[in-house]
């Protein structure tokens, strides 16, 4: 006569009746390194070959593991950039402001090799024509424009400067950032998830600048934002990666690409944003202050892809103590 039971939360069917010490070896266990449990109840190892295994038993057997799971080494993809739908060759953008003049600006994007800039939105000087414009020295058909809300500081503000952009220009793929107040320049939050829900409702791609909140990141790509764009430091500040940790978490959870914005100083800080996962870097005072600024464009175009390779690699765990490289056995 078979018999039914559940046995570690599965069905199995016996063909005979047996014991526990009969089940126990017909699946192969030792007795001496497992526990059972039969109907909630535990069966002492001195009673295995007593106690018989009855039809509807839900018997429970278990062992002793190493706590937790061993990690995952996931192979890393080098998937392309791509923002909107747009595929960019580059994960440098650099922006167009603090120059000494529009040829200067020309020439580091040139050696940055970004094929992205950011723009701000002014009004038309109408008493000097004379003056010279951003679009004689960088061609919008050859390099993305991303128009900007710089010096915005309410959502209002924000959409109508690029609704003013689009006109211009055509421009749909923007950089939104709405600043809280003239000192900090930090990003109002409440404002900026507000305007970013404006925008993509009135057909903007939206590339966010925020704060390193992981939580709010998420609420601007729920929102519609296509590119969440932490800070590692306060604007223009020059101090580099301060917010290791929290840019790590928006990477780690976002759907959409991480691009570090504000408070890079030099090409080493482009390279560790990189190293950390981020998909791009977005530069401009880093570029624009440097004694060279061509010299530095070229210098964060290669940290940049340094970074990124690195990345790709996944660096050697950290130690505490030296360990040697070359084997200490077969020493003369």
């Amino acid at each position: 006569m078979s018999v039914e039971i559940t046995l570690n939360g599965e069905t199995k069917r016996l063909d005979a009746p047996t014991s526990v010490r009969g089940l126990l070896e017909g699946l192969g266990l030792d007795p001496a390194k497992i526990a059972v449990e039969r109907n909630l109840e535990i069966v002492p190892r001195s009673t295995y070959s007593d106690v018989a295994v009855a039809n509807g038993d839900r018997l429970e057997i278990v062992h002793f593991i190493g706590g937790g799971n061993a990690p995952v080494d996931v192979p890393r993809e080098d998937k392309p950039l791509v923002i909107a739908g747009k595929t960019f060759k580059s994960r440098l953008i650099i922006g167009t402001g603090k120059y000494k003049d529009y040829a200067m600006n020309a020439a580091a994007l040139e050696a940055s090799g970004a094929e992205i800039v950011t723009v701000a939105v002014r009004r038309v000087n109408l008493t000097d024509k004379s003056q010279p414009m951003l679009v004689d020295f960088i061609d919008p058909k050859k390099v993305q424009y991303l128009p900007n809300t710089a010096g915005c500081f309410t959502g209002e503000d924000a959409v109508r400067t690029l609704r003013l952009a689009r006109e211009a220009g055509g421009w749909t793929l923007v950089k939104l950032e709405v600043l809280g107040e003239k000192k900090l320049l930090y990003p109002d939050m409440i404002e900026t998830l507000r305007a970013t829900e404006m925008l993509s409702n009135d057909g903007f791609q939206v590339m966010v600048y925020c704060s390193d909140d992981p939580l709010m990141a998420k609420r601007l790509e729920d929102v519609g934002a296509v590119a969440i764009m932490p800070l590692a430091a306060p604007i223009g500040s020059g101090m580099g990666m301060q917010a290791t940790v929290n840019i790590r978490m928006i990477i780690e959870d976002a759907k959409v690409p991480v691009v570090v914005d504000a408070g890079i100083g030099t090409a080493s800080d482009a390279a560790v944003a990189m190293e950390l996962g981020c998909d791009a870097v977005l530069t401009n005072t880093a570029i624009a202050h440097a004694r060279d600024p061509v010299k530095m464009a070229g210098a964060m175009k290669l940290a940049v892809q340094a970074g990124r390779m690195a990345w790709l690699a996944g660096r050697m765990p950290r130690k505490a103590y030296a360990d040697p490289s070359s084997p200490l056995s077969g020493l003369i």
